[in-house]
């Protein structure tokens, strides 16, 4: 703790707080501001994953006073039921419900996507926001490494299952909620199953965001023509519970400066919110969101098209998206 302090205290990383304190606060003035924004989605059907907190629980919010018909996706029942009621409280929207799911297995991913193409008629509004930093490696039973599962594959497999019903519900827009890390990400497909994985800070955390955002260029490639769109977002640096799972003396220090620095977690949902219903991302399909919600280039990596063919393909065996539909 004392060397954490004295490190914390060093003029050169003093300098650096400073100078990123600058940085995120330009971000939020210059954000894009949901409360102008007069789109409505009466009539329309949401779900957001990881909706019982942070960014996730606002975009849910915001939709929600929008009219819509918002399903909060989340994989705890009792933080979930209290999201539940949190929203329909100060949104006035009744029409917001609670379904269960764990990205990280194959199974939940498979069991939601068949309950409710089977009793929903409409999907307009996917944004796919759980995600787990810092998450010990292990393997799932699905035999995937932990992260991977979460962030990356389950997401995958969850949005080709609902894709049908989008195609019918068109025009329809999938948010994928990524992170400017991905610049640091590697591609290995041998990573998926725990293979050759280096178990550092966050770099396994930037592999798969990496990943998910050149599936979604793929999947966007792939939807020309349907009218559903694909997009990444990065919402900023944000102070949620991403951090929950690193030792506690890198989230006190993470919490001692993201107090005075970092986005809210209602300042960071603006980036989804605005690819998920503003007017001038109608029709704008594959591209990469900045945090002050701008177009941008994502890594290079993310910009190989033969790449994305074959992540998009490796990521469909892996999970098997075929037994139950393809695209």
């Amino acid at each position: 703790m004392t060397l954490l302090w004295s490190v914390f205290c060093h003029p050169l990383w003093a300098l650096v707080a400073v100078l990123l304190g600058i940085v995120v606060r330009v971000q939020r003035r210059g954000a894009w501001d949901p409360r102008l924004c007069r789109v409505r989605l009466d009539g329309k059907t949401a779900i957001v994953t990881g909706a019982n907190s942070g960014i996730g629980k606002f975009i849910a919010m915001d939709f929600a006073r929008r009219g819509a018909r918002v399903i909060l996706a989340c994989r705890s029942q009792e933080r979930g039921n209290a999201a539940l009621e949190e929203i329909r409280k100060q949104t006035g929207n009744s029409n917001v419900h609670l379904r269960l799911l764990d990205t990280s297995s194959l199974d939940s991913v498979r069991t939601f996507a068949k309950k409710f193409m089977a009793e929903e008629t409409a999907l307009h509004i996917l944004v796919n926001n759980a995600g787990v930093s810092g998450l010990p490696m292990g393997i799932t039973k699905d035999g995937l490494e932990a992260s991977f599962a979460t962030n990356h594959l389950g997401p995958f497999l969850f949005t080709n299952l609902l894709l049908d019903l989008m195609k019918r519900s068109a025009p329809a827009r999938i948010v994928n909620v990524n992170s400017s890390t991905h610049r640091k990400g590697k591609v290995d497909f041998s990573h998926f199953r725990g293979e050759n994985l280096i178990h550092r800070m966050d770099n396994i955390y930037c592999n798969t965001k990496l990943h998910s955002l050149i599936c979604t260029n793929e999947l966007a490639r792939r939807l020309q023509g349907s009218g559903v769109t694909a997009n990444s977002v990065h919402p900023g640096i944000v102070m949620t519970e991403m951090m929950r799972h690193y030792n506690f003396s890198i989230r006190l220090f993470f919490n001692m400066i993201g107090t005075f620095f970092f986005k809210s977690a209602e300042e960071g949902a603006r980036s989804t919110i605005y690819c998920a219903l503003a007017e001038e991302m109608e029709g704008i399909t594959g591209k990469y969101v900045d945090s002050d919600c701008s177009l941008a280039l994502p890594a290079p990596q993310a910009q190989d098209p033969a790449l994305a063919v074959k992540d998009f393909e490796f990521s469909e065996r892996v999970t098997s998206v075929d037994s139950l539909g393809e695209i």
